[in-house]
């Protein structure tokens, strides 16, 4: 995916220089189109220069009429040559930059995919979004039109000041005396101006954010009828976007008279001194009108110079919020010296197992122990924060714990390749999470290889979801909404289910898999799931007494401590929690059941 060798190493130890590094693969290419330019550049001068021999030498001699047509020629071929050298120098310039923006931007895709469940649990997915669309869109254009055209101003100064030379050393300082100047404001307007853009830059990725949130979440805006607070909430933000905008807009506002006006005193007193000149003859007619084009080749683009200074801090400024993330370390997926089989047997044991999230004080588990033998059930209880999810979240190595030890299969967890772990342990969510493609993709993602159709179909039927999706019109070709938004919430955990199937995974995990359907759809679900989870280690995070009462081990959390341990019949034969929240739970089913029993009477 990636070109450029050695990428994070380039961006992240090198500064000014590093940009040039970026550009391995492409430099010979962007050296052409400063080439190029310069080549333009040279045309442009000796164009002038012949159009002061024309009137020096051309327009006066006798023999004027045989002369001018070659005049014209040199004169139009200096033009072409120019417009095609400019041509071939801006074409190459932006296919680097196109190439590098790719390139860079395939590289943090890969990168960002890559960063660990810290990195993302402290990150906005709007700021990553600006990072990698617009941040890396701004250094395009500095390589497309800022870097080159610093070049091109460059080698246009060059030629041009050593063609003024050429005519006059004198009137050759007195055109540049007010570049100095020029400079030293595009400078002060570089940092300037790259400070305002950091904090516009940092305002678009809070906006996008926002954005973004919104938009996922609008079916919840639309139920609560929160419209009117959400745009309130949305124009503060863009407020705040259009005051930063504002203060940039105005930072160029301010720079553009100013060096206008220093450039144009610039032209005219160059101007003027070179007529008092050939009024006095220290110079010729000819060569007065090649000064004046070779002056305005030198103090446009050197007042465009300032321009480009200005605009190339927005790229550093671009390069610095892409730098951050590359820094970030990858989480590692192929390390690890154990054997890997080519399936899981099951066995899971936690040793005095502690774990805090990074940046947190307090520890999500405590000491946890326990051992479980392959094709059991564990089921895990407790209170919202009790510590089920983080327990779990250890196993495919999302997180790593802080003290203790896991072993699986006896061999320590540290050992496992993550990539290896987490094709074999098959997670099914309490919030199932669908990509807006078709059925078909979405149960065969966790796969690495082509699945039949008589696959495909055998995982559906054993999620009991099959003859739905026949039902659509569609029927696997079915495109689904963002995040599955077109289907039902007990369709979308089918259809999550049939792809864990298809992964034929040798652990599996069920966090509250049907907390969130109806009756009718638990017990579908629940049945798919029995077949799912027969010969197969399998952990069980659940609500309901009547969802882990056939596991083999039952463990209540509570502060991320085990509270109580045991199978159902032993811990309803204990006084605690477990016993509680069963009676509470037979009694409501109860009380429903009565409820029901006297309607059907009155009925």
């Amino acid at each position: 995916m990636n070109t450029i060798p050695d990428l994070k190493q380039t961006v992240t130890k090198y500064k000014f220089s590093g940009l040039w590094r970026l550009m391995d693969g492409y430099r010979w290419q962007y050296l052409i189109a400063i080439i190029s330019m310069g080549l333009a550049a040279v045309a442009g001068s000796a164009l002038y220069i012949l159009l002061g021999k024309f009137v020096d030498d051309v327009l006066p001699a006798a023999n004027m009429r045989q002369l001018l047509p070659l005049v014209s020629l040199g004169l139009i071929g200096l033009a072409l040559t120019q417009g095609a050298f400019t041509f071939i120098g801006g074409r190459l310039a932006a296919q680097t930059a196109e190439n590098i923006a790719r390139t860079l931007r395939n590289y943090l895709y890969d990168h960002i995919q890559q960063l660990s469940f810290t990195y993302h649990d402290q990150s906005q997915t709007g700021e990553l979004l600006q990072r990698t669309t617009s941040d890396v869109d701004t250094m395009r254009r500095m390589f497309a039109e800022q870097a080159i055209g610093i070049g091109r101003i460059s080698l246009l100064f060059v030629v041009n000041f050593t063609a003024l030379l050429t005519l006059n050393v004198r009137l050759a300082f007195i055109s540049v005396i007010i570049i100095p100047i020029v400079l030293m404001i595009s400078l002060f307007f570089f940092f300037k101006i790259g400070k305002a853009y950091e904090a516009f830059q940092e305002q678009e990725a809070v906006l996008s954010n926002r954005l973004q949130e919104n938009l996922t979440g609008v079916r919840v805006v639309k139920a609560f009828a929160r419209q009117a607070y959400e745009i309130e909430a949305f124009d503060v933000e863009n407020r705040e976007k259009w005051g930063r905008g504002r203060r940039l807009t105005l930072m160029h506002a301010f720079y553009w008279p100013t060096t206008d006006m220093l450039c144009g005193t610039q032209m005219v007193a160059a101007f003027f001194f070179a007529g008092v000149m050939a009024v006095h003859g220290e110079i010729t007619a000819g060569m007065y009108v090649a000064y004046v084009g070779l002056v305005v080749q030198i103090i446009w683009p050197i007042r465009n110079l300032g321009r480009l200074v200005a605009d190339v801090s927005t790229g550093f400024v671009s390069f610095g919020r892409v730098q951050t993330v590359i820094k970030e370390i990858k989480e590692p997926m192929v390390e690890g010296t154990a054997v890997t089989a080519d399936r899981l047997h099951g066995a899971v044991t936690f040793d005095d197992v502690h774990f805090a999230y990074e940046n947190e004080k307090e520890h999500a588990l405590h000491g946890i122990s326990f051992t479980v033998k392959p094709g059991k059930k564990i089921a895990l209880m407790g209170s919202t924060g009790s510590g089920k999810t983080s327990l779990v979240n250890l196993l495919p190595r999302f997180y790593e714990c802080s003290n203790g030890r896991i072993t699986l299969d006896g061999v320590d967890l540290k050992r496992y390749p993550r990539a290896f772990l987490r094709e074999q342990i098959g997670i099914v969510m309490q919030e199932p999470f669908l990509f807006s493609t078709s059925i078909r993709n979405n149960i065969s993602y966790g796969v690495n290889h082509a699945v039949t159709d008589e696959e495909m179909f055998a995982a559906a039927k054993a999620a009991a979801v099959h003859e739905v999706i026949l039902s659509f019109p569609d029927g696997y070709e079915t495109m689904v909404g963002e995040r599955g938004v077109t289907l039902s919430g007990g369709q979308k955990q089918r259809i999550t289910l049939a792809r864990t199937i298809l992964c034929d995974p040798g652990l599996l995990i069920l966090d509250d898999a049907t907390s969130a359907v109806d009756t009718e759809t638990d017990e579908v679900i629940r049945f798919a799931l029995e077949k799912l989870m027969q010969n197969r280690t399998t952990f069980i995070i659940a609500h309901r007494i009547q969802t882990v009462m056939d596991a083999d081990l039952i463990l209540m959390l509570e502060n991320g401590r085990i509270i109580q341990r045991g199978t159902h019949k032993e811990l309803l034969t204990q006084e605690g929690t477990y016993r509680q929240i069963y009676d509470l739970q037979s009694r409501i089913e109860e009380e429903l059941q009565t409820e029901l029993g006297e309607l059907i009477i009155e009925n």
